[in-house]
């Protein structure tokens, strides 16, 4: 077993109305791929808010409510309510379009919106759509699986490429100790509630980037907290970005504007747009 990593890189995010973005490109993104973008949803959100159908290529979206439920529909074919703690996963591939709506359980809420760049293999194919209730997430311990493999259990969504997501809960004096899978070389995290310290070093509402490598992150809180945490094998790629798509070449990204335009076509031929 390595040495345990340090951070590398701290991340506050910037607000945009109820969204403070924690990941893009232009800042950790390009660091952390295939994670590329992260958004924080916290606070007061007016119930029905979100946003109408809206095209993606080249990337999948995992959005994990924890105080709403989420309205959705996809050009796949697909609508219907993911239910608080639930996850919404669209890997839109060549060209999809999708919308969806916010009902907070209470007056404030939180939710999270992460962006995963696809490997070459799976970026111009066919959309999918997948629709995770909070029963079928898998859990070990103290910790949810949103993504990927963790103590023996499996999240039902394909990881594009290897990964793991997880939200960890950790009661007052506990600890978790996280050994990557070979080859994650990638491992960041958020401690979105509370105070960990992370490999020794304290975080509160922020985003870590660890060095690279495959050492143990250990975090440890004294009155609780919650952490997102992300590890990954490095996609190896260029991030070529369109306006709502990021791909691995120039030729691959004029593809998947072509399918964009496709499906629009197909929406305004039904009245939808």
């Amino acid at each position: 077993m390595s040495s345990p990593r340090q951070i590398e890189q701290r991340h506050k995010g910037s607000a945009h109305s109820f969204i403070r973005r924690m990941v893009s490109p232009g800042d950790v993104g390009e660091r952390i791929k295939p994670f590329v973008f992260l958004d924080y949803v916290s606070g007061h959100v007016a119930p029905g808010s979100g946003f109408g159908f809206h095209p993606h290529s080249g990337i999948a979206t995992l959005t994990y409510p924890l105080s709403a439920d989420v309205q959705y529909e996809d050009t796949t074919g697909q609508k219907g309510i993911v239910s608080a703690t639930g996850l919404e996963w669209m890997r839109a591939g060549g060209g999809t379009w999708h919308q969806g709506f916010i009902h907070p359980k209470f007056e404030t809420m939180e939710a999270f919106q992460l962006w995963i760049a696809l490997p070459p293999i799976v970026e111009e194919g066919p959309a999918e759509g997948l629709y995770i209730e909070p029963a079928q997430v898998p859990q070990v311990g103290n910790v949810r699986v949103l993504l990927g493999e963790y103590g023996g259990a499996i999240n039902p969504i394909p990881a594009p490429s290897p990964m793991t997501y997880l939200d960890v809960v950790l009661g007052p004096d506990e600890s978790w100790t996280y050994q990557p899978p070979a080859g994650h070389t990638i491992a960041w995290a958020m401690v979105y509630r509370g105070t960990a310290l992370a490999n020794g070093e304290a975080v509160t509402q922020e985003l870590v980037v660890f060095e690279d490598g495959d050492g143990t992150l250990t975090f440890a809180t004294q009155a609780g907290a919650r952490v997102l945490f992300g590890s990954a094998q490095k996609h190896e790629h260029p991030l070529v970005l369109g306006s709502h798509s990021v791909h691995t070449s120039e030729a691959a990204l004029g593809k998947g504007m072509a399918g964009i335009r496709e499906v629009a076509r197909q929406l305004k031929q039904a009245g939808r747009l």
